[in-house]
């Protein structure tokens, strides 16, 4: 197989391979009822004048399965850590001890249990779009070469077998967050 087509066939894992890390970032970020850290991964403060990824000005951590404490590294933001949780679309409603934020963290109800199951299905859909979209992107590519047709088929038939082994794996991590989310 010459380079060209191999530089193909490896950015197309490289772009699936981002596709499956950000799919396991945003299922990272949807709660299943368990206290975890990587909950507010996506919450960001003012600090000195530029928004700045939470776990960078505080140390994150879980007193128990329903209860989540940030510690601020300047007490000073605590008040801006309290309302940028507020502010955000995760439900939470945090306290203040004058030293940390404590965020606790309700039982999830039913509803919310299919709400957040549907959020998860609508990630996995979209990480698929993700791969269709890089294999529309190799094939295009591959067009481009100048090579025999009987090679552009087998090549073709080398992307979608790995645009179906990931999205295969997408599934399987959805199945997966899906029973973690119902399950009580």
């Amino acid at each position: 197989m010459n380079e060209e087509i191999q530089f193909i066939l490896d950015s197309l894992k490289e772009n699936m391979e981002n596709a499956m890390t950000h799919l396991e970032n945003e299922f990272r970020s949807i709660r299943a009822g368990k206290a975890n850290p990587s909950m507010l991964s996506s919450i960001t403060v003012d600090y000195y004048g530029s928004q700045t990824v939470l776990n960078q000005v505080a140390n994150i951590g879980t007193l128990d399965a329903h209860t989540i404490t940030i510690q601020p590294w300047e007490k000073s933001l605590i008040n801006e850590i309290e309302s940028a949780i507020r502010n955000s679309d995760l439900g939470f409603n945090p306290t203040n001890n004058g030293e940390s934020v404590i965020i606790n963290v309700p039982i999830l109800t039913e509803e919310r249990r299919a709400e957040l199951a549907k959020h998860a299905k609508s990630e996995a859909e979209n990480a698929k779009i993700s791969l269709r979209n890089d294999r529309r992107e190799a094939l295009h590519e591959l067009k481009k070469l100048e090579i025999s047709e009987d090679l552009v088929k087998n090549v073709e038939i080398d992307i979608q077998e790995i645009v179906d082994k990931y999205s295969k794996i997408v599934e399987e991590q959805y199945k997966v967050k899906e029973k973690e989310i119902m399950t009580v």
